[in-house]
């Protein structure tokens, strides 16, 4: 259900907000359709129709590593192999066809395909691969990945990365989430500003035809892994949060990711479509935690931020907050449901509780030196335990959510209301720590790997003191243990998982135990497809790839693995 990104370096995503005005008829102007359910649509059988939440004119651009791209990444321009964050299933070759690490993980040989051309036709060689990577290292704006290394075309299909020290947590980036570009047009350019309005990639499609409120890209009948079934991807611009609801009641597009009224009965209320729900961000409350950092207020209390954990129905937030789509949480934030088995088995409650224990909540804070006052609320040297948390304003998911749990946590003797207040502000209050809790979703990086999250929001080097902007640990925590665990887990090949576990049982306690992150429930993102019209969607069955539509370069394989139906 949410769209939104997670704290870190990635782009944020389109809130969508349902209210009761229709906006089908627009859909229907922009899409050339005509209204009357979902097989009623004028497009071509083999024309996918997508909506991202783009409201507002599309700016041309697809520069892949602009922050104002607009699309391509994956369809036009692809990485060295595909590697999704959804399964643990070996990475799919692109143009890399295999790989290597030597034992140290210093040195990475690359092996590439000799049949793929750029879609001018010019030869794809292992010098656009050297030349895409050297770029990152000279353009340090553009190398968000944090690639350290030297990089060597040592023939036309063959590229070797070395390090000065072990590298393979550095695999899933570089090797997935990395877009090639050809040397011999981006030699002249300057990659940080320049608009590519004419994008020339290996990918399976190419850009057809751009028009501010519509751009199509069309399949690449030379490229090397066949020219795809789905002929042509037409990306909408539509007004208005309610028009995606609006045009899959109409049948004018075939597939975004948001949510819709009723989301449990999608194909009952949108016939000729279906829904799958992916359990992936998990939503927590965020606290400034640490005192030495300079955080003041009583969530700096571990025990403060254990006892809200234990007073929440996590049940009554899902409903009345998420529609139902979220689903449960581990306090080592290991997802459940692909990564279950690297929660330490030291974890005695591997699972958060869905519904509360006001004992436990109680018995946490009374240990603490709280003491209930005559109006219910608990309070330490004349301190009354009250707390806000920082919302963007029209969240309302998540401002629900907020609001359910305020009536929870005053049970439980702890009073919590909500801030709301613009994006760039409450980012700024995260980023220099000027919250006491805020909610928001951990990412999960470039790999289904937990070592991705915990490098990211527990390593020391990523926070920062109270007034300065951290990158990414706003919680302001740090664990000489937990920086040595994660240092430890850079250096140990992925195929060692016992010593891997070893690290994750070290991380696992100290963040259970401190909890600068407090878990509410792991987020679902819920997208909409028009199954009748396209089969090879994305199942929880066969989960190939994220099926958010907005998800590059996921999206890209959900394009090549889909066939017209016909219908």
């Amino acid at each position: 259900m949410f769209l939104r990104a997670s704290t870190g370096h990635r782009p944020v995503r389109p809130r969508w907000v349902l209210g009761a005005a229709a906006a089908a008829s627009l859909a229907l102007v922009l899409t050339g359709c005509s209204a009357g359910g979902s097989n009623s649509s004028s497009t071509p059988s083999d024309t996918l129709v997508v909506y991202t939440g783009q409201a507002g004119d599309y700016q041309i651009n697809f520069n892949p590593y602009s922050p104002s791209s607009i699309g391509g990444i994956g369809a036009i321009y692809e990485s060295l192999f595909f590697v999704t964050n959804v399964n643990t299933e070996a990475y799919e070759p692109l143009l890399g066809t295999e790989y290597t690490w030597n034992e140290a993980g210093t040195e990475l040989a690359v092996t590439l395909r000799d049949d793929a051309t750029w879609s001018d036709g010019e030869p794809f060689t292992a010098d656009d691969v050297a030349f895409t990577f050297q770029m990152l290292l000279d353009t340090p704006s553009l190398n968000t990945s944090g690639f350290d290394g030297t990089v060597t075309a040592t023939d036309d299909t063959h590229v070797v990365f070395t390090w000065s020290k072990p590298a393979f947590v550095a695999g899933p980036t570089l090797l997935g989430r990395t877009p090639i570009v050809p040397e011999h047009l981006w030699s002249g350019i300057d990659p940080t500003t320049d608009v590519m309005a004419e994008p020339v990639g290996t990918g399976a499609f190419t850009l057809d035809d751009f028009k501010a409120q519509a751009f199509t890209l069309a399949s690449n009948p030379e490229y090397w892994g066949g020219e795809p079934e789905v002929k042509k991807v037409r990306y909408l611009s539509l007004s208005g949060n309610t028009a995606g609801a609006d045009a899959l009641a109409a049948g004018t597009i075939d597939w975004q990711t948001g949510p819709v009224p009723d989301m449990e009965n999608v194909s009952e209320n949108y016939p000729g479509y279906d829904a799958v729900t992916i359990p992936q961000n998990q939503v927590a409350l965020l606290t400034c935690s640490s005192v030495e950092l300079g955080c003041e207020g009583p969530q700096t209390d571990p025990a403060v931020r254990q006892a809200i954990y234990y007073a929440l129905n996590r049940d009554q937030v899902n409903s009345l907050a998420f529609q139902n789509t979220a689903s449960e949480i581990s306090p080592t934030f290991a997802l459940t449901s692909t990564q279950e088995d690297l929660i330490s088995a030291d974890v005695a409650e591997p699972v958060a509780p869905s519904a509360p224990d006001l004992d436990k909540s109680g018995e946490l804070l009374e240990e603490a030196g709280y003491t209930k006052g005559g109006d219910g609320v608990y309070a330490k040297d004349g301190e009354p335990l009250k707390l806000t948390v920082e919302v963007v304003t029209g969240w309302t998911d998540y401002i629900t959510a907020i609001d359910t749990m305020g009536q929870q946590l005053k049970a439980a003797g702890i009073e919590l209301t909500a801030s709301q207040s613009s994006w760039n502000e409450w980012t700024d209050k995260k980023s220099k720590g000027n919250y006491q809790l805020a909610i928001d979703s951990l990412g999960q990086g470039p790999a289904s790997d937990p070592f991705y999250l915990y490098d990211q929001y527990f390593n020391t080097a990523y926070t920062a003191e109270v007034g300065e902007a951290a990158p990414t640990n706003m919680a302001r925590f740090s664990d000489p243990a937990v920086d040595a665990a994660l240092a430890e887990l850079k250096a140990v090949d992925p195929a060692d998982t016992a010593a891997r576990q070893a690290q994750f049982d070290v991380i696992q306690a100290a963040i259970v135990e401190d909890m600068p992150y407090i878990p509410v429930m792991t987020g679902g993102t819920t997208s909409e497809f028009h199954s009748s019209k396209f089969s090879g969607w994305p199942t929880m069955d066969d989960l190939y790839a994220f099926p958010a539509i907005w998800a590059s370069p996921d999206n890209a394989q959900v394009f090549k693995n889909l066939k017209p139906t016909g219908e």
